[in-house]
């Protein structure tokens, strides 16, 4: 592995960095060596992460080395040198029994806190480590029970709060085996030479016997970085929980672009009259029980033989159960103005409101103890799932963590009125869901019940309070967080060092472009306005439909929200659109709740992996699961469209309290961001993530098309990621970004590395399409070639979607047109193929869209053909020349009477079998041919029309002047399917015949 030097720092990198990579570390290591904050950008693909790993662990490792050699030199100026070096190389320096040996220094280092969204996007990271020379670092990571806890009772628990109750009881008890072990178990040289990542750890933790959940706590210890999600870090609650110490330690956020809502959300909290209600029943409960007790002859040892022993007493309960009956009566009084809307008071009212219940601070760590252990008590006396469990103690338990997090020096009445808002609403009685029927029980006074929010609206709070706690540097980097500007002002603490990293990619790997209208010339616009216009929901389905024909293997559909989504869906099966483009690519679709979300997924992915098909589309949302940290990268993403921007809801009471704080803000300083320029934000910002699915390598390609006429608005393009804003190009007309994307993808395909696709059938060998296909989509997979500049593939039905293009095409080039041979001059002579075929073959094995193939013989211009305009019953009398539109249409309807007999007796149907093979074989390619023959075997074992019909429909299209030979099927037809082949026929020539 090479080394590179920075900043007098040596990084020993898997391979010789980018010049992207080797600024990007640059700016890492200026943080960490002058301990200073930092915003890094640096998109999706150019190797971030990697870049951050090795710049940061080489920092760190060269700073041990220098504290190691300062402490040695404090020693030997000591006078009692001797004695007390020998013994600190003993307790100091311990080698492990391990093969590698690692030396752990007891000298006061700092650690790297290496903090993202979510676990998979950590067990990414930490694969990337695996791959450097670091490895060998001591790495520990930090998870719930949720994720880690193996215990059969414990694990079955589905309420998290509830678990941790359960397993605090077991751990008391000592009735945990897997805690149990891990004393013995810690020390295991498999866990300091192993980066565990979450499933590791439980897979190590069933092998060896011993809590996972405790195994990485005890890991932690002596771990150099530290992996956890970045809730765990800006939460004050999470932080003490899971003994997190930041003092003179590097804190390294990943993915940080939804730093900002994290940060909000975890400085709020929530409270409503039914949580107060349910607060007071538990309390009850808990009394009844002690009651009952105290008839016992005061015995307090629980029924179920535990001998766990109350931690209170019952002065305790009856003065917790007149505080929240005292605080019910506080916020019944509320007295609520905009009832349809609700009102708002500023941040201090919660103490106002708490106060009411002599909740005063200095108090509230008293009563949180008290909670805490009347929840444990409610959640370990009883294993059945009716009892109360204490969760409504729990959540008012967490309000008091929450609102009561800083002392007052820190957090003082100008600050508290400065970023929280009180926000209280008429409480709305909705039913339960099923699972929480015996969780949220209602116990209501007779007075209407409220919701109180208290919300923060600065990130900087939670930002300010690591700071204050002595992190010795924060470093927030993504591949998206442009503009810098606004986002950094959000933070509320110094960023000294910035980058906004341009991408690894060259322009020709990408083709981004602004649709501002769809194939029938109608204004692509999902404001709040038009999303439910049915004539634009047809228009952006037709959009979806022509980039399906358009772009190989996955395309990704995002769209604004669920609720516009689940419309489009709903209107498109309606219209049978969503019909024909599932056709095309079998859709899937992002569901809103996790439920299935990982099969989904796979699904996807194997459906793109499936030589047989013509690729997939996903839909999916901005902001939602698929937006964020999953990996599209070759063949999985071709494509991104754009259907709108993504604002947050206008009317949620949330973001108006947002806008108005920023407003604020402003009046103080008139460099913050504005309220209507964050509400532009953060739906640039969705876009921006949404974009980064596809381009996920230096040889990645794609083509970005945002599809909403108000991305042209220049305000807006400011706010996307800096390396896309040079390359964006405004399609008005639809014939022109069909025009772009079909040159790019055959430049594409051609100039950078294509998938390696196995297996491929011989059935699925090129077939070549003409410029326009068949209106009837067919879902036998092919592999799609467009032979010249001119070809397209597109449906006829949506003829009109290249009208304009082609017509522009038909000035730059003469049409050439050949007469068809009759059926007994193509017998005896040698035609002469206009496509030659043995240049449409598979390379490298895979299967695409064969764009650009070099075809070493001329090649006509495709053409639509015009159907005569007659019925069936027409082809049997035999029509009037004179009908026809054109002396080819003629001869096709002629020849196909010939072919099938029907004008002529003299020829036995035996040879009419033979001359129809015949002319087949001439007509179509090898490849095709056996895709013919394939399907006469089957249809001759199965007697699926259905399946006979799509394929021939394929071979024979109109469009290819070959539908004399579809005609002429007929002859092999069973006579019980022939009236359904006839109408089969109708329908294609009455579709021909609009177009």
């Amino acid at each position: 592995m090479p080394d590179v030097t920075i900043n007098n720092i040596i990084i020993n990198f898997p391979f010789k960095p980018y010049s992207i990579q080797e600024e990007y570390m640059a700016k890492v290591i200026q943080c960490l060596q002058n301990s200073k904050n930092g915003v890094l950008e640096s998109p999706t693909g150019t190797g971030k992460t990697l870049s951050l790993l090795c710049s940061s662990l080489s920092w760190l490792l060269t700073k041990k080395a220098q504290l190691q050699a300062q402490s040695l030199v404090n020693t030997i100026e000591e006078p009692n040198f001797g004695g007390h070096f020998f013994k600190q190389l003993n307790n100091g320096l311990k080698k492990s029994t391990g093969d590698s040996e690692s030396i752990t220094f007891n000298w006061n280092a700092p650690k790297i806190i290496y903090a993202s969204r979510t676990h998979s996007q950590l067990s990414q990271a930490m694969q990337e480590l695996k791959r450097t020379s670091y490895k060998h670092v001591g790495t520990a990571v930090l998870g719930s029970r949720d994720q880690l806890c193996i215990h059969p009772e414990v694990s079955k628990e589905t309420n998290s709060s509830n678990k941790i109750y359960m397993c605090h009881s077991k751990v008391k008890s000592r009735t945990c085996f897997y805690y149990n072990n891990i004393e013995s178990r810690k020390d295991d040289p498999f866990f300091k030479q192993e980066i565990l990542d979450i499933e590791d750890l439980v897979k190590a933790g069933q092998k060896f016997k011993c809590c996972p959940y405790f195994l990485s706590r005890e890991l932690k210890q002596n771990a150099d970085i530290i992996f956890m999600p970045y809730n765990y870090i800006l939460d004050a609650k999470s932080r003490k929980i899971q003994g997190i110490d930041i003092q003179n330690n590097i804190i390294l956020f990943d993915e940080a672009h939804n730093i900002e809502k994290i940060c909000e959300e975890t400085a709020s909290l929530q409270i409503s009259s039914t949580d107060i209600a349910m607060c007071i029943d538990e309390i009850t409960v808990v009394m009844e029980d002690m009651a009952k007790d105290i008839e016992q002859q005061n015995n307090f040892l629980m029924e179920n033989s535990e001998n766990v022993q109350k931690d209170f007493t019952a002065d305790d309960l009856c003065i917790l159960k007149a505080m929240f009956l005292e605080l019910e009566k506080a916020i019944d009084a509320i007295s609520i103005v905009k009832r349809d809307e609700g009102d708002t008071f500023p941040g201090g009212y919660i103490f106002e409101l708490l106060g009411k219940a002599q909740l005063i601070h200095g108090r509230e760590q008293l009563v949180i103890e008290k909670l805490e252990k009347i929840v444990f008590y409610l959640t370990t006396t009883s294993t059945s799932p009716f009892t109360r469990k204490g969760n409504a103690l729990q959540k008012f338990s967490d309000l008091l963590k929450t609102a009561f997090s800083s002392d007052n020096s820190l957090l003082s009445k100008e600050k508290i009125k400065q970023y929280y808002k009180v926000y209280i609403q008429l409480e709305e009685h909705k039913k339960s869901k099923q699972n929480d029927v015996w969780d949220k029980k209602k116990i209501l006074s007779k007075n209407e019940g409220k919701i109180i929010n208290y919300w923060c609206f600065s990130p900087g709070f939670s930002m300010q309070q690591l700071k204050n706690q002595g992190a010795r540097a924060i470093i927030l980097t993504s591949g998206t967080l442009s503009p810098l500007k606004p986002f950094i002002s959000e933070l509320g603490i110094p960023i000294e060092v910035q980058l906004e990293n341009s991408h690894i990619v060259k322009e020709d790997q990408i083709c981004v472009g602004i649709l501002s209208q769809g194939p029938d010339g109608y204004s692509l616009n999902s404001s709040f306005n038009t999303r439910n216009d049915p004539k634009y929901i047809r228009s952006l389905g037709q959009t979806i439909f022509n980039f399906s024909c358009l772009v190989p293997y996955g395309l990704l559909v995002f769209f604004p929200s669920y609720p516009i989504m689940k419309k489009c869906k709903e209107e498109w099966q309606n219209t049978g659109l969503w019909t024909k483009i599932a056709d095309r690519k079998p859709i899937y679709v992002e569901p809103q709740y996790k439920d299935g979300f990982i099969n989904v997924m796979n699904e996807y992915y194997e459906k793109i992996k499936d030589p047989s098909c013509k690729g997939a589309i996903f839909m999916a949302v901005c902001r939602g699961k698929v937006s964020e940290g999953l990996d599209f990268a070759n063949a999985n993403g071709r494509a991104v469209l754009i259907t709108g921007l993504p604002f947050p809801p206008l009317k949620d009471p949330r973001v108006i309290l947002k806008q108005r704080y920023l407003e604020e803000i402003k009046k103080q300083d008139k460099e913050a961001l504005s309220g209507q320029q964050w509400y532009q934000l953060e739906a640039s910002r969705a876009v921006n993530q949404a974009i980064g699915r596809i381009i996920r390598h230096k040889n990645d390609y794609g083509a970005i098309i945002l599809c909403d006429y108000r991305f042209d608005n220049p305000s807006f393009k400011k706010q996307l990621s800096a390396w896309l804003r040079p390359h964006i190009k405004n399609f008005t007309c639809f014939g022109i970004i069909v025009k772009e994307l079909k040159g790019f993808f055959r430049y594409a395909e051609h100039t950078f590395p294509q998938p390696n696709i196995i297996n491929i059938q011989s059935t699925n060998n090129c077939v070549s399409l003409p410029a326009v296909s068949a209106s009837f989509d067919t879902t036998v997979s092919r592999n799609v070639k467009v032979t010249s500049k001119e070809d397209i593939v597109i449906s006829s039905e949506d003829i009109f979607t290249i009208d304009t293009y082609i017509s522009e095409d038909k000035k730059d080039k003469q049409l050439t047109e050949t007469k068809r041979k009759n059926l007994f001059e193509l017998l005896e002579t040698e035609s002469k193929p206009i496509i030659n075929f043995s240049d449409c073959k598979l390379k490298r094995n895979y299967v695409t869209c064969e764009l650009t193939k070099n075809i070493s013989e001329p090649i006509m211009k495709k053409r639509k053909i015009k159907m005569l305009p007659i019925e069936f019953n027409e082809h049997l009398s035999g029509p009037s020349t004179s009908s026809c539109k054109n002396r080819e249409d003629t001869n096709n309807i002629i020849h196909s009477q010939q072919i099938l007999g029907e004008t002529s007796n003299k020829t036995d149907k035996k040879t009419l079998g033979k001359m129809y093979l015949k002319e087949v074989k001439l007509s179509l390619s090898e490849t095709d041919y056996k895709i013919f023959a394939t399907m006469i075997q089957d249809y001759t074992k199965t007697n699926n029309l259905e399946v006979l019909l799509k394929i021939l429909q394929d071979l024979f299209s109109p469009n290819k002047g070959l539908f004399h030979l579809f005609i002429g099927f007929k002859h092999f037809i069973k006579k019980y399917h022939i009236s359904e082949f006839e109408n089969y026929i109708t329908l294609v020539t009455n579709t021909q015949k609009k177009s």
